[in-house]
């Protein structure tokens, strides 16, 4: 039996009214908002249905989502989603398990969600459900608690049929509570650093048997630890949001769930169970060990904050956990974590609505985990925002370059990704003396800085005179670092999106770069630590086709041939 695994799907209805039945026309967010974003809204509508209808038209019966399921949890963005799965179930026989995201429920009362949705003409009207909201450059507001994202427990049960309840179909159902599936049963405390703020939590975490032989665990692993001096447990900032926090702050304060999973691990090895566990946050370093670089780099960029401590995947070694399967980061990677002849192989997921869009494709066979990976190539109406954001742009005189000429919908991920590198990444995770290096250079210029000691401070305006490599000076840096970022999300299926000549290049940037060392404060030392992590992206663990040994770990490439997985199925 073979398992279909979405991650991060986001899915917004764009034909929702939220609350004002009298605005005429879609809802669809800004291409403002879309570009300063490292996701993309309204394509999430069409994305969703065509991985759908590819994952129908193969057959595939059980599909697991590892978390943000919604756009961000607005209260008409659950209700539609929910209809669009229980279509597919009532039509194709599909059956859906979720894990919660951080975008799907809140801490206990929920949080306020307000979105710019965008007029015919290019303008646009703020929807909140916050009264105090305001928006200068919007020309209306709805204020609508059609927009509000829930707490747990207002918000679990619309999402009930995700496996988070008790079905009949089930041959086996538990939580880490016992055979409850009662909200009020599967409570836990959680404190402040402080230990003065106090609140009862929700955990959703099950373990459900859908078929015979097959066990779903599902963690969820999102934690809202209270904030020290906080006694109102309403406001959205009582909490540390679970956004960054992920499994490191499991293991503060829900190791009971660990507990419950070696149970269940040692059952199922008992009882003969092929165990996929899933939750929404990485078990295992993404960065493929390089954090080192990474920190030196940017400093505590968000992609850093969000790395698990080496101490996750030790206890979920102990936990009897093999292989992991995550979201949250829209990353492909495969990452191992070995330590005492004991492996635990987590398989971060890509999204729908970033580069690259993909889903993946897992069956147990002879002790191993046969893994796949669908390229979500066509997606019919992914321009279905298009005409308005050509208004906005026109309205706006906002510079998108080509993005809105993007005749696929990878390729209009692809020069997202490109869009977000000069909208968000070079403007806030980037040192502003790097960054601002970014424009002026060209790989011609990077080869002669490779064996040279300038230090950034003292960079001439014009910088030819640095190496003969004129055929190199039509390259940008730009375009190095806009590669960098696609490697960084796709791994491996980038492959046609970074041209070969290109790498080509960056092997001998990155020869010449470490023959040196260099200290890190200088130019040519984070230039270094730059080519290093591109390498480390190019030389990954196979993350498209695998096999996965649940015994030792190793990870293989698993050779099938790519025809089997073009995707079949059509909105």
């Amino acid at each position: 039996m073979k398992i279909a695994i979405i991650a991060d799907p986001h899915h917004h209805d764009i034909h929702g009214e939220y609350g004002a039945p009298e605005i005429a026309g879609p809802r669809l967010r800004t291409l403002a908002d879309t570009t300063a974003s490292t996701r993309v809204f309204n394509e999430s509508y069409p994305a969703f249905r065509a991985a759908l209808a590819d994952i129908a038209a193969r057959g595939i019966r059980t599909v697991v989502i590892p978390g943000d399921v919604t756009d961000d949890g607005q209260a008409e963005t659950v209700t539609a989603t929910m209809a669009l799965l229980e279509q597919h179930s009532a039509s194709h026989g599909m059956r859906f398990f979720a894990t919660p995201g951080n975008h799907d429920l809140y801490s206990i009362h929920g949080r306020h969600q307000s979105k710019r949705f965008l007029n015919a003409d290019g303008t646009d009207v703020l929807f909140t459900s916050d009264a105090d909201e305001q928006q200068e450059e919007s020309v209306g507001r709805i204020v609508t608690e059609t927009m509000h994202c829930a707490g747990y427990e207002a918000g679990l049960p619309p999402f009930a049929r995700l496996g988070y309840f008790r079905s009949s179909r089930d041959l086996h159902w538990e939580s880490p509570f016992g055979s409850s599936d009662a909200m009020e049963d599967r409570t836990y405390v959680v404190r402040s650093d402080d230990g003065r703020s106090v609140r009862t939590m929700i955990d959703a975490s099950y373990l459900v048997e859908p078929e015979p032989g097959l066990w779903l665990l599902s963690i969820d692993a999102n934690v809202f630890e209270p904030r020290d001096g906080w006694d109102d447990p309403v406001p959205e900032k009582a909490y540390h949001d679970s956004t960054d926090a992920g499994w490191n702050a499991m293991l503060k304060h829900k190791g009971f769930v660990l507990d419950w999973a070696r149970d269940v691990s040692a059952r199922a090895r008992v009882q003969g169970k092929d165990l996929l566990v899933f939750s929404h946050y990485p078990m295992v370093d993404p960065l493929n060990g390089t954090l080192e670089d990474e920190i030196a780099l940017f400093g505590s960029t968000s992609f850093a904050r969000r790395t698990p401590r080496a101490d996750v995947a030790r206890s979920a070694i102990a936990a009897g956990i093999k292989v992991h399967f995550s979201g949250h980061l829209h990353i492909n990677d495969t990452a191992i974590f070995s330590e005492g002849g004991k492996a635990l192989v987590n398989v971060a997921m890509p999204s729908l609505v970033g580069f690259p869009p993909a889903y993946k494709i897992a069956e147990f066979a002879d002790g191993r985990l046969d893994v796949e990976t669908v390229f979500l190539e066509e997606v019919p109406g992914f321009d279905v925002a298009f005409p308005f954001y050509t208004a906005e742009q026109r309205r706006t005189g906002a510079d998108y370059g080509t993005l809105l000429a993007a005749r696929t919908y990878p390729e209009f991920l692809s020069r997202h990704l490109a869009q977000m590198v000069a909208w968000r990444y070079l403007r806030r995770e980037w040192p502003d003396d790097l960054a601002a290096a970014v424009p002026r250079l060209n790989l011609g210029h990077l080869m002669g800085l490779a064996s040279i000691a300038t230090p950034l401070k003292t960079l001439p305006d014009s910088l030819h005179e640095l190496l003969p490599h004129q055929d190199w000076h039509d390259i940008a840096f730009i375009d190095l670092v806009v590669d960098w970022y696609h490697l960084r999300k796709a791994r491996a299926l980038a492959e046609g999106y970074v041209p070969a000549s290109r790498l080509a290049v960056y092997d001998r940037l990155q020869t010449a770069f470490a023959a040196r060392t260099r200290p890190m404060d200088s130019l040519q030392g984070r230039l270094a630590a730059f080519f290093r992590i591109l390498v480390e992206y190019r030389n990954s663990t196979p993350c498209v086709d695998f096999s996965i040994d649940l015994e030792t770990g190793a990870v293989e490439p698993l050779y099938r041939g790519r025809t089997d997985l073009r995707q079949m199925g059509s909105a």
